[in-house]
């Protein structure tokens, strides 16, 4: 239980990292984490971000495999995005601030990036989950 707890605040932190990486870019892409009631919020983005990745990103990932495989997995980053896309637009602790659809998709395409990025760098502090 405390490995989760672990590993849902480090994707907070991705998040939030994400943002400030994000407004350096000039993307529209933010999170708020100044108070207590932000935090609550990113976490509860982040649950509802990987209850989406968990359910629908599995399924539309596994009815695009075949073009997954044709652009040798880069399709997935596709997929990746519109998950985190989706769960921007429930305003939950992070959203997409571009007006356009198309801006937005690309923001949250970057974003969704650096937050695995950054998400797998700060893995690496983890204790294995062979240490149980």
């Amino acid at each position: 239980m405390g490995k989760l707890l672990l590993r849902w605040i480090l994707m907070a932190v991705s998040i939030l990292a994400a943002s400030y990486v994000s407004k350096a870019l000039n993307l529209g892409f933010e999170a708020r984490g100044e108070t207590v009631a932000d935090w609550m919020k990113l976490l509860l983005g982040v649950a509802v971000l990987a209850f989406l990745n968990a359910t629908l990103g599995r399924i539309i990932k596994f009815l695009t495999l075949p073009i997954t495989c044709l652009t040798l997995g880069l399709f997935a980053l596709v997929v990746n995005a519109a998950i985190f896309y989706a769960a921007a637009k429930l305003n939950l602790g992070f959203r997409i601030t571009e007006q356009s659809e198309f801006r937005g998709f690309m923001a949250a395409f970057v974003a969704s990036i650096l937050v695995s990025f950054i998400n797998g760098v700060l893995g690496v502090f983890l204790p294995d989950d062979r240490d149980d």
